[in-house]
């Protein structure tokens, strides 16, 4: 038998689904199931290594319900900060983006401003308070801080129009806030910019039960939308680590790209029309929920991944898939990173259309989990392995949706592509493989300074960069590759205990001209923000950056949409 010398066996446990308000204590496969009249019966079969009393966790939250997972208040570590225009912190950055001086063209903030915003938004909503303040100009990363004086908090799309015109005129920079779990310093001010937050307008406008088709506005977090959908039967086809805090209006204009991407495409595809607000105060209705519209240009498609340069997306309408029963959950081993790649064909091949995630992590990933974050517990603890691979399917029928996927790990077993692994027989478990995939930013974080690149890379060649970069860097640093495998998303991590830029002028600019030269992008999901601005041509042609640029002086003529941010400095000063 191929897979005889096998040094470990793949712990298929009996499942029951793992999004279903109860759960069984796992037990062994009875004698009538199919895996015992396979070559895989001659391997023993374990049973659990998980607490035989799992607690219960609502459908379709588990991911976030850890705390250990929750983007948790960014603000209570705060370091002091170099001030070079933005404040780069100490604490954790990848890239300075260069010296970014403030445009002369904008207005300082006066009182006569904020009696105005005093007079259309009440005084509670106009912010001045120095901790909340402090909270609003630092991103999640401690990586950027602003110095703005002012956070507003509209509760209607007129608020937001009378806001920006009110700016407009007043030449007042602007930033949109949404969660502000960004990664790249795209949604917090650069200066002394306007903060205007979306977090108070958060209702759920509609929802068609016969269509799917969701209607709310920008500042519904992402998980409240997520728990509305499934107690309707649906699910949201996004899927976040940071579903805890961030907003839908934040997730669309950085066409956020997730854990489902692999299965429900980008937010391109789902989202059916949006309400945006343009920096001259006007408003775009765009706000369809029809599948089909071929009447001139889908201008829709400016703000999806615009990250607030354009406009102020205030509405959202999405259409949402129907929640399916049938959900499985396994975590493999593979000795290299040919076999992973190999079984993500395969998964494609034999799962079709109800593989619905396919991550991947490497084994320094899966160390710095175990070491640094509470609760991660190791599922394969009878051997170090090389990569592990965490795939989810979900699917309409439970009988043969667990056939084709023990069929599929059968097979993978007996190709050697798996070297071990095991599936989740109820929530519990489910949840748990889950913490070791979403848990690693947190456990980065955790182990000191950190350089953090999202990139597309095409996946024969995707793992490539993480061989390179740790030649290049030897032991000076810890260089973890995890990502989303599925649709070729690699997040590169070079962590190390205090920052230094001897070894950050060893990553870049290699790193981005390593991805231009084989065909990739420099951010896959996380947009550019203040720290790639500059580096878009590693990515674009200067033609296509200029087009960009004329769109934006056409949108934005002064500039006062989320300055500095997206687009090369140079161009737009």
């Amino acid at each position: 038998m191929a897979n005889r010398n096998c040094r470990n066996t793949l712990h298929l446990l009996k499942r029951t689904n793992p999004f279903s308000h109860s759960s069984t204590n796992p037990t062994l496969l009875p004698s009538s199931s199919p895996l015992n009249s396979s070559p895989l019966s001659k391997f023993s079969i374990f049973g659990t290594r998980f607490d035989q009393n799992p607690i219960h966790l609502e459908p379709n939250v588990f991911r976030s319900d850890n705390k250990a997972l929750s983007f948790f208040n960014p603000f209570g570590n705060l370091v002091k900060t170099k001030q070079w225009g933005v404040g780069v912190q100490n604490r954790c950055y990848g890239s300075t983006s260069g010296l970014v001086q403030r445009n002369p063209r904008f207005s300082k903030l006066n009182d006569e401003d904020v009696r105005y915003f005093e007079e259309i938004l009440g005084a509670k909503n106009v912010i001045q308070d120095d901790e909340k303040l402090i909270a609003a100009n630092t991103d999640w990363m401690h990586k950027y801080k602003g110095s703005s004086k002012l956070l507003l908090q509209p509760r209607t799309t007129e608020q937001v129009s009378q806001i920006l015109k009110y700016c407009n005129s007043r030449c007042l920079a602007v930033v949109p806030q949404g969660g502000n779990t960004g990664l790249v310093g795209g949604s917090v001010p650069v200066f002394d910019e306007v903060i205007v937050s979306l977090s108070s307008m958060n209702n759920i406008i509609s929802f068609d039960k016969v269509s799917g088709i969701l209607v709310c506005e920008a500042g519904c977090i992402l998980e409240n939308i997520i728990s509305f959908l499934d107690n309707e039967g649906f699910i949201m086809p996004l899927d976040l680590g940071a579903k805890g805090s961030c907003q839908i209006g934040g997730n669309v204009s950085t066409n956020a790209g997730g854990l489902r991407l692999v299965r429900y495409g980008s937010l391109h595809g789902s989202v059916l029309g949006i309400e945006a607000v343009l920096a001259n105060g006007t408003v775009l209705d765009m706000l369809k929920t029809l599948r089909k519209d071929n009447t001139g240009y889908d201008l829709k498609h400016l703000f999806i991944g615009s990250e607030g340069s354009l406009g102020i997306v205030t509405k959202v309408s999405i259409l949402t898939p129907p929640k399916l029963a049938s959900v499985n959950v396994a975590f493999l081993a593979c000795k290299d990173y040919s076999s992973c790649q190999k079984l993500l064909q395969e998964a494609k091949r034999k799962l079709g259309e109800i593989l619905s995630a396919f991550e991947f992590l490497d084994s320094q990933s899966m160390n710095l989990v175990l070491n640094h974050l509470e609760g991660a517990r190791n599922p394969l603890p009878s051997s170090q392995y090389n990569f592990y691979v965490l795939i989810e399917t979900t699917g309409s029928d439970e009988s043969s949706d667990k056939q084709k996927l023990e069929a599929f790990l059968l097979g993978s077993m007996e190709n050697e592509l798996i070297s071990d692994g095991v599936l989740a027989q109820d929530i519990n478990q489910a949840s748990s493989f889950w913490l070791l995939r979403e848990g690693i930013p947190e456990a980065l974080m955790r182990a000191g300074a950190v350089y953090k690149y999202d990139l597309s890379i095409p996946v024969e060649n995707l793992y490539n960069l993480v061989d390179e970069m740790r030649t290049r860097l030897g032991n000076a640093a810890n260089v973890v590759g995890y990502g989303h495998l599925g649709d070729g998303n690699l997040h590169l991590n070079i962590s190390t205990s205090k920052y230094d830029d001897k070894i950050l002028s060893q990553i870049e600019p290699f790193v981005y001209e390593w991805t231009s030269k084989h065909h990739g992008s420099i951010s896959a999901e996380h947009g550019l923000g203040l720290m790639k601005a500059n580096k878009i041509f590693y990515s674009n042609s200067s033609d296509t950056v200029q087009v960009m640029v004329s769109i934006k002086n056409l949108l934005d003529p002064n500039h006062i949409l989320n300055p500095y941010k997206v687009l090369p400095h140079s161009l737009i000063s």
